[in-house]
């Protein structure tokens, strides 16, 4: 008679320790006498939670899950927007995609992230993003990921940088299956809010895997290209600054506000993308298994990102702006008089490699004795060839004409705008009444490649005794970035400007698109930056700064040991996972620029810095050591009841940039503000002391309830110090202020005129000089629960969890003075439905994130905090198995077009207020 087995490929456990959390996969008919083995394969929603709630209960310490649901199918098309639903891990969205994540409060750049066990670099283009070692998700394609797990407990067998968590990414092996398996989906994007470009472009996947010579060799290859148009639609201002223009502040409760101090918008701006970006991975795995005891792994992953943004905007400056504020201090109609309206062109050009090539060899010496010998080499690079990532035009109404007043009294709305151009004859929008005023170029050309070693070591305990098994090693990470940092500006006079083809889109619908009525400019000026260049170029007033070369060498040398133990206390199954991870970590900074000779009395709102052509290097060195222990204890009240309790310590590493040793004159304009900075090398790494209990229920199969705790003793936060002093140029004298009594002929745009470059008889210049340091310890502290519930055999299963954090590290509004705060903090919550019977599947899934402080570098006129809105969206997916082997899906993300909202320190000074549109997928997918 047959016998039926339905079994896991690898248990549970094995997919937690060696990320092949691949669901159940079928297996070759096997003989066994005359009894035949058929097969059942189990796969779907169901079993991938399944998978992800055994991979947490079996785990040491705290550890969530997800699995793909089958060969080549990930539970959503975005990795992040997949980790989103993890309890404690929440989102940061780049175009209305899945981009970096925050775990437990703490933002990306708190965040491993691994693939494969192994750290990956990355890389970034943006000078506004800073050079951080957060991790790119939209850059890596879901498709030939097998699982994610999140550690959000240290481990000493785990590479450190994570006090948030370390997020293992793991993707297929050849030996994960037996003999061929192959997957491949064609799946068309459709955005509905595309207006340039194909509004519905092609996603395609594939994945072959196959075993040779008797499962002695193994081929795996996945690759995936993916195209997206879409377009962005936002309304706000580049920055509030304090105490800018002139204000009413009688209104100003002083119990609050001492002081006083007022904010100003600093512009008023409403933007229109379109973006085009294309995304293409690959993976080659081959294993090789000569004898049993000898397994060879040797995979290369690569990925290619290229996203193109053409982006108009019509905007007004509220230099010398006067209004009335509010009881908090913001200037609530700030107005202008006798000023321009200007009409901006961007060109964003985003393309970034990432190429990794790893070796992994595993060797059982005995029964009870194994080693393993990891490699990797692994570079991530943006703008290869240095091309500029934004390239930035102006052009404006000439003559100083038009009055101009904002109402930012709406704390939930749109802010509006009005405008006088009476006085120019045809309007402010006449092509006659447009002239040129300036262009940009600037950005990071970055190459960070990432070295590691690994030898370790397993001893299993095969007889009785509580001690069950030993881990150790010794690692090393050589971590390399170098920077090429290019920035050029001028003011240009490119005479008539018709040759550009400026054409106005009307605007009159866009506020109701944001749920809101404000008036806002009535047209928008539509023409490419890329053009603009061309005639500066042509014109011959193309200007290119004098580039920075930047370079951060990090050497860090790690010995680790983890015991694991299985005992009773009182009758009650306990284990216990202990282990010591010892880091010593050597940084060298440099930085590569022309001396500085002085400032040029350039143009009446620039102050230019002018370089001699002798590069000469500034070189600035770091160290220290750790020791991160960690013990994890959990113990099984009853057959279904876990509780747990873990310590371990954990660090993070300062960001790149801030440890580049040149110092930047970064803003210098007649009569202030003069703003420079300055990196750190010497930095010392944030470690946390983290604490955490929690309970599991696990009531029936797929079904749990969890509650826990944790706190976290933080130390070393890197905050901002500000110091006032003077500049010195290349021969020892104290850079000074030409445009205080300006000579004859100065202003002078020419570059020919000496009498405009900063003399000894010169005002000298008081810098405010900001440089990195550590400043603050903390405490961050926080509630997880989740439930999953799966509803018998009615297909139905619902998932609810939510965190609640909380912490001494929020920001205070009303202090000018903050140096710091933690970025990322903020409540979450998911509620998932899903259905799954027979061949239909179906989930509906709603997440919310609760406002959170963004970021603290809003203005280079001051760093102000950005704050970014609750904010929830809904996706909807749903799949048909049409046979066996052939699937069609549906997939809805974004469905009710939410708009997320930024705002400054209060919530009508609004930073931006961002619409997206919701984005559909309808394709199939096959397995063979």
């Amino acid at each position: 008679m047959p016998i039926y087995n339905k079994r896991f490929t690898l248990s549970a456990v094995s997919a937690a320790v060696m990320a092949a959390s691949v669901n159940l996969q079928a297996q070759e008919a096997t003989d066994y006498g005359d009894a035949t083995l058929e097969v059942i394969t189990v796969t779907g929603i169901r079993q991938s939670l399944t998978n992800a709630m055994d991979i947490k209960r079996d785990s040491a310490g705290v550890v969530d899950a997800i699995s793909a649901e089958d060969i080549g199918k990930f539970p959503d098309t975005n990795l992040a927007e997949s980790l989103q639903r993890i309890t404690g891990v929440s989102i940061d969205r780049s175009n209305n995609e899945g981009n970096k994540v925050t775990v437990r409060g703490f933002g990306p750049n708190y965040n491993l992230v691994t693939l494969n066990g192994r750290q990956m670099p990355n890389s970034t283009a943006l000078q506004s993003e800073g050079i951080t070692r957060s991790f790119k998700f939209a850059e890596i394609s879901a498709e030939s990921v097998s699982g994610v797990e999140v550690y959000k407990t240290g481990k000493a067998d785990v590479y450190s940088g994570g006090i948030g968590s370390t997020i293992n990414i793991k993707t297929a092996r050849p030996f994960d299956y037996d003999g061929f398996v192959a997957s491949a989906s064609v799946k068309g994007v459709m955005d509905t809010s595309v207006e340039k470009g194909d509004s519905v472009t092609p996603e395609i996947a594939s994945m072959v895997s196959a075993t040779f010579f008797e499962e002695k060799l193994g081929v795996l290859l996945a690759v995936s290209h993916a195209e997206r148009n879409s377009r962005s639609e936002a309304v706000g201002t580049q920055a509030w600054v304090p105490n800018y223009g002139t204000a009413d502040t009688s209104a100003i409760d002083r119990s609050k506000n001492p002081e006083g101090t007022y904010w100003a918008p600093w512009t008023f701006d409403v933007d229109v993308a379109d973006h085009d970006r294309v995304r293409q991975n690959g993976q080659l795995v081959v294993q090789f298994a000569p004898i049993d005891s000898v397994t060879a792994t040797l995979d290369y992953t690569a990925s290619r990102y290229d996203e193109q943004v053409s982006m108009n905007r019509t905007s007004v400056w509220f230099d010398s702006s006067t209004g009335v504020t509010d009881s908090n201090g913001t200037v609530i109609n700030p107005s202008v008089q006798n000023d321009e309206l200007n009409f901006w062109a961007w060109n964003y050009d985003f393309v970034t490699e990432n190429d990794s090539v790893g070796l992994n060899v595993k060797w059982d010496a005995t029964d009870s004795l194994s080693f393993a010998l990891d490699v990797h080499d692994s570079t991530s690079e943006s703008q290869p060839g240095g091309v500029p990532a934004e390239t930035i035009a102006n052009t404006k109404n000439p003559g100083k004409l038009v009055n101009i007043e904002a109402d930012f009294s709406n704390s939930s709305g749109l802010p509006g705008i009005s405008f006088d151009d009476s006085a120019l004859a045809g309007g402010a929008f006449a092509p006659d009444n447009i002239v040129s005023d300036l262009f940009q170029e600037r950005g990071y050309e970055i190459e960070n490649n990432i070295q590691q070693f690994n030898l370790s070591g397993t001893w299993e305990n095969l007889d009785d005794g509580a001690l069950k098994s030993v881990k150790f090693g010794v690692a090393s990470t050589d971590y390399q970035v170098d920077v090429y940092e290019s920035q050029s500006f001028a003011f240009v006079d490119l005479g008539d400007l018709q040759a550009l083809g400026i054409k106005f889109e009307d605007l009159s619908d866009f506020g109701d698109q944001m749920g809101n009525n404000s008036g806002l400019f009535p047209l928008l000026g539509d023409y490419e930056a890329s053009d603009f260049i061309d005639a500066v170029k042509a014109s011959q007033q193309y200007y290119e700064a004098t580039p920075t070369f930047d370079k951060v060498s990090e050497e860090t040398l790690a010995a680790y040991v983890a015991m694991d133990f299985e005992t009773e206390f009182n009758g009650y199954p306990v284990r216990l996972n202990t282990g010591l991870r010892f880091e010593d970590t050597e940084v060298v900074g440099t930085s590569i620029q022309n001396g500085i000779l002085g400032l040029s009395y350039w143009h009446d709102e620039e102050l230019r810095e002018v370089n001699d052509d002798m590069p000469s290097a500034d070189t600035l060195e770091g160290d220290y050591t750790r020791f991160l222990p960690n013990l994890d204890a959990s113990i099984d009240l009853t057959d279904d009841i876990v509780a747990r309790a873990s310590y371990s310590r954990t660090l993070s590493r300062a960001d790149i940039s801030a440890m580049f040793p040149s110092t930047s004159l970064d803003v210098s304009r007649p009569g202030g503000p003069f703003n420079a900075s300055q990196g750190n090398p010497g930095l010392l790494p944030i470690t946390s002391d983290n604490f955490d209990l929690s309970a599991e229920y696990y009531y029936d199969e797929g079904s749990y309830v969890s509650l826990g705790f944790f706190k976290k003793y933080v130390e070393n936060f890197i905050g901002a110090t500000t110091e006032d002093r003077v500049i010195y140029d290349v021969d020892g004298n104290p850079i000074t202020d030409p445009s205080a009594n300006p000579r004859p002929g100065c202003p002078d745009s020419s570059g020919v005129n000496p009498a405009c470059l900063g003399t000894a008889s010169d005002p000298v210049i008081t810098w405010s000089v900001a440089t990195p340091g550590n400043m603050e310890n903390a405490e961050v502290y926080g509630w997880e629960f989740a439930v999953q519930h799966m509803f018998g055999d009615s297909g139905f299963g619902t998932i609810f969890n939510a965190t609640i954090v909380d912490g001494d590290v929020g920001y205070d509004v009303y202090d000018n003075e903050n140096t710091f705060a933690l970025t990322g903090m903020s409540d979450s919550a998911n509620l998932i439905g899903f259905y799954e019977k027979d061949a239909f599947q179906a989930r509906l899934a709603y997440n919310w994130r609760d406002d959170f402080l963004l970021d603290t570098r809003q203005s280079q006129i001051g760093g102000q905090p950005v704050f970014n809105e609750a904010y929830g969206q809904w996706d909807l997916n749903a799949s048909y198995n049409v046979t066996d082997d052939i699937t069609v899906f549906f997939e809805g993300l974004n469905i009710g077009e939410e708009t997320i909202r930024r705002h400054g320190r209060f919530a009508n000074q609004l930073v931006s207020a961002q619409q997206y549109g919701a984005r559909y997928n309808i394709g199939v997918r096959a397995k063979f």
